[in-house]
């Protein structure tokens, strides 16, 4: 499968199959559609295939120039980074059968804030139930329960989520305290992540966060106006001006690593990478805004016909971000940021976050679902911490969920970076977790193309011949 785009001056060429993503002149660039057919013909003598595209191109340029063209094309193939085929369905069949082990647990240690964030989907930290905090005999059983079932694997995860989990902060230390007290003895290690909205952060809270958690997440949209009409304290005040100060504070203590402000753009703000660029003035080097989902009866919620504006966002984005790295004030971008040369392995690609088998969320009261966006929908509750998961269909059903049980993932060529989306996109917008979001999907495939584009930005500055016609951007 081949995904070609022009993007910011760049002609990219996506081999899906093989990974392989190349920047060619405009002569490769379109004899590539030309070679494809014949190729997957089974004709790859190279004067015949010269010969075919010849007579078929009609191109303002020597024909000696669209032979060697074809010839660099040609040898791409034989490579493998061209025209590749699909091994990855079969494996399936094998990933299926692997052993289920728990590598990560979201411990809602909060359904409680002291905000209420229009969008949340946890209807104000609630998960549309009761308020309750985690006590820490459930969240004992709750890490005894990661260890117990994670198998042979050594590394972790529990994420502190909430509502707000700073509501529930002597907690969160004695479990902290508790987790590493398994290490030793379990042979585990964990590594311990806090989403908060830094309504409660003060130094002391910021000092241990500091200390003990390997990653925290900083929620905040953007511009003043725009956080403040969708993340108010409950009497409608906005908290803006509370938190950018801390969140500064935690950035600059972190060295500007290991920490996301991580926003939400809405039909509100479609002019989001103004958000992105404010967060990045305001000194954040680790930035991740994006899409609110939401029922289109929702006033806030994405509609398809913002879609082409959304998309001239992303371009913005990518092209100012090139400017000022250049410029010597780069910023990461959560959404497009893709590792060419190694990445995930092909389980991760294939099947994502691993929600409803390695990963899993835990309610205040210990009950188990397959991630935070099911908590409070009672047909996944999967189990609890003294039990265990007795809802084995439930797992299995998140266990065949991958990018070949979902028609539209098929031939999409940004199924291997997106890894077939949100489960639970799908399922509230269809019903069904084998499926994908559109708008999401519309959004995810320009995030990719911006991202390559980036690479083969980086690639051109630190190469010093970079008017070859092709270049490979992965080993």
């Amino acid at each position: 499968m081949i995904h070609q785009y022009k993007n910011n001056g760049y002609n990219i060429v996506m081999d899906v199959n093989s990974g392989s993503v190349h920047v060619v002149d405009d002569i490769v660039y379109d004899v590539i559609p030309l070679v494809e057919p014949l190729v997957k013909e089974g004709i790859r003598d190279a004067d015949t295939v010269r010969a075919a595209v010849l007579s078929l191109a009609n191109l303002p340029c020597p024909a000696e120039e669209i032979a060697e063209a074809v010839d660099e094309v040609l040898a791409l193939e034989r490579a493998g980074q061209l025209f590749a085929p699909d091994i990855y369905e079969d494996y399936v069949f094998d990933f299926k059968k692997r052993q289920t082990v728990v590598k990560a647990l979201c411990l809602h240690i909060a359904h409680d804030c002291n905000l209420a964030c229009q969008y949340c989907f946890a209807g104000e930290g609630e998960y549309h139930g009761r308020r309750a905090l985690m006590s820490l005999e459930v969240g004992k059983k709750a890490l005894d329960f990661l260890v117990e079932n994670s198998g042979n694997r050594v590394n972790l995860e529990v994420d502190f989520f909430g509502g707000e989990p700073l509501m529930n902060w002597q907690v969160v230390k004695e479990l902290v305290a508790y987790g590493r007290s398994l290490e030793g003895p379990k042979n585990k290690r964990f590594r311990f992540t806090l989403t908060t909205n830094g309504v409660l952060l003060d130094d002391e809270l910021l000092a241990f966060v500091n200390r003990e958690m390997a990653n925290v997440v900083l929620s905040i949209d953007g511009r003043r106006e725009v956080h403040d009409r969708m993340r108010p304290f409950r009497g409608g005040q906005g908290s803006y001006d509370l938190v950018v100060p801390k969140f500064q504070k935690a950035a600059e203590s972190r060295g500007q690593n290991n920490y996301y402000v991580r926003g939400t753009f809405t039909h509100y703000n479609l002019d989001f990478c103004e958000d992105v660029l404010h967060l990045a003035d305001l000194g954040f080097r680790q930035i991740s805004v994006e899409p609110v989902v939401a029922q289109p009866s929702d006033p806030y919620a994405i509609r398809e016909e913002d879609l082409p504006a959304l998309k001239e966002q992303y371009d913005r984005l990518a092209a100012e971000m090139i400017r000022r790295r250049r410029e010597g004030r780069p910023f990461n971008f959560f959404h497009f940021m893709i590792d060419l040369q190694g990445g995930p392995c092909v389980a991760k690609r294939l099947s994502g976050c691993g929600s409803g088998t390695e990963y899993l969320a835990v309610t205040p009261w210990g009950d188990l679902y397959p991630c935070h966006q099911f908590v409070g929908d009672e047909k996944f509750l999967m189990g609890n911490v003294d039990e265990g998961v007795t809802r084995e269909d439930i797992r299995d059903e998140f266990k065949g969920c991958n990018v070949y049980s979902k028609e539209k993932c098929r031939k999409c060529f940004a199924k291997f970076y997106c890894s077939g989306g949100c489960a639970a996109n799908s399922y509230y917008f269809h019903g069904r977790i084998n499926d994908a979001y559109d708008i999401g999907c519309e959004l995810q495939r320009k995030r990719v193309e911006c991202a390559i584009m980036l690479k083969a930005a980086e690639a051109e500055d630190a190469s010093d011949d970079g008017g070859t016609r092709e270049q490979g951007l992965e080993a």
